[in-house]
């Protein structure tokens, strides 16, 4: 039918209550923001949910489609085995595109993984707890180059505009990991700046200014996610939308932001 819905949203496991507890406190602006998320999803009634993930199966030259009968998200890796979540796929739409790259010669592959990463599965703990019979499309991103990035994004919403089902996407999209000494990759003054950088640039829908991002800073931020925005923004070419910032803060050393792509 159409794309209904889009956004970006972080993953941190600590969201999670049974990883998390207490210090989800930490946390609090980022669960609320979520949660407000959630209600606006299950307002536009999708029936299937791409999530493009930084932590997925990935090639440094394919993009990937995880291609699987059924999913489980799970986050025993972080010491929780009662989380579970389960989900069917929407098969036909990831062949589409397979189909679609190939005619337009984008490297996409087919991987089979039922489990999906943390980076999915977080965003999917949140955002289907009243969507029980939704369809995902697991999509990660690759090493090249952030124009193929769009022009992948472009091809998704081609099919997308065309599917047979009501579609939202997700970018889980964590920014800079350098925020603050309590950051996995310690301090860097530059991991500010490219935060708000890249905010600044959605909200002014500067897709240009988002691609030509300093390459050295990015890496300085030690961000895991920007490419999934650019592979969002390559789907929201050409759509009309504003754009509603619902929290960003950087509690634990790395940047959280959850902004909804409110469709016109």
């Amino acid at each position: 039918m159409s794309l209904v819905f889009s956004a970006i949203v972080p993953h941190p496991p600590l969201l999670i209550p049974a990883i998390g507890k207490e210090n989800i406190k930490k946390l609090a602006k980022t669960k609320a923001a979520l949660e407000q998320l959630e209600e606006d999803l299950y307002i536009s009634q999708p029936e299937t949910l791409m999530i493009i993930s930084p932590h997925g199966p990935m090639l440094s030259d394919s993009f990937c489609l995880n291609v699987s009968q059924r999913y489980e998200a799970n986050l025993k890796d972080f010491g929780d085995l009662t989380t579970r979540l389960a989900f069917e796929p929407n098969l036909n739409l990831m062949l589409k595109i397979r189909e679609a790259a190939q005619d337009k010669n984008l490297p996409v592959a087919l991987q089979t993984d039922p489990d999906l990463d943390y980076g999915a599965a977080v965003p999917l703990y949140y955002l289907t707890k009243h969507l029980p019979k939704i369809k995902i499309v697991p999509v990660s991103f690759s090493l090249l180059d952030g124009k193929t990035h769009l022009d992948f994004g472009y091809l998704l919403k081609e099919q997308i505009m065309t599917a047979n089902d009501r579609v939202a996407v997700i970018a889980s999209a964590d920014l800079a990991h350098t925020l603050s000494s309590d950051g996995p990759g310690g301090f860097r003054p530059q991991a500010k700046v490219f935060d708000e950088t890249v905010i600044a640039n959605l909200e002014s829908h500067n897709t240009t200014g988002l691609l030509n991002i300093d390459a050295a800073v990015a890496k300085t931020a030690a961000e895991c996610g920007y490419r999934s925005i650019l592979i969002l923004l390559g789907i929201l070419q050409r759509v009309n939308y504003d754009l509603k910032i619902l929290s960003y803060e950087g509690p634990l050393g790395i940047g959280y932001l959850v902004a909804n792509f409110v469709l016109k």
